[in-house]
């Protein structure tokens, strides 16, 4: 599949960087199984609330709790359910500033990506890390407890990665929607 002529130069290099990392990445791929309307059901529940009981779960979908369990191990099993998680209120826990930072690499090759990931892996303020396109190449979540420490934050780690060029951060000023449910088509 060739990269199209129109684009920029430095897209068509993102593009074909991005076409090789596919191409050699030995993750495996997985195919979406087959979701039927109880799974669908089943999915919906736990997203709302991973700490219902078996029990209750078969209650709510109209099953015996014995193939509830079946339904729920197979959507473990084929990897559809990854983890369950407690969602924290940041706040209560001190955590009172959130950012997006958009950050562009110095040079787009499969080194200085690797190399980029695994210095952000190490920073827990990191709570999400997004390779993208567009204006930047990569998109961070950061958390930390006020701008003193984001600050702080910045200067000594996230600048400091050799292979940063440029950063653009935007403070999170309000929240309007957090959603935690993925929705599930069919």
């Amino acid at each position: 599949m060739g990269i199209p002529s129109v684009l920029s130069l430095r897209t068509q290099r993102l593009a074909q960087l991005i076409l090789s990392i596919q191409k050699n990445t030995k993750q495996k791929q997985m195919k979406p199984i087959k979701i039927d309307a109880t799974d669908r059901k089943i999915l919906e529940i736990l997203q709302a609330n991973s700490n219902i009981t078996n029990a209750q779960l078969a209650k709510e979908i109209g099953l015996s709790p014995a193939p509830t369990l079946e339904r729920v191990n197979k959507l473990e099993s084929s990897g559809v359910i990854k983890s369950y998680h407690a969602v924290i209120d940041p706040s209560s826990v001190g955590i009172g500033v959130s950012t997006f930072v958009m950050v562009t690499m110095k040079g787009h090759n499969k080194d200085n990506i690797e190399k980029f990931i695994k210095a952000i892996k190490n920073i827990d303020e990191v709570v999400e890390c997004h390779h993208i396109t567009g204006a930047g190449d990569f998109i961070l979540k950061i958390v930390c407890a006020d701008i003193s420490a984001y600050q702080q934050l910045m200067l000594e780690k996230v600048s400091n990665i050799e292979v940063v060029d440029s950063l653009q951060s935007m403070v999170i000023l309000s929240t309007f929607k957090d959603s935690k449910s993925m929705p599930l088509p069919g």
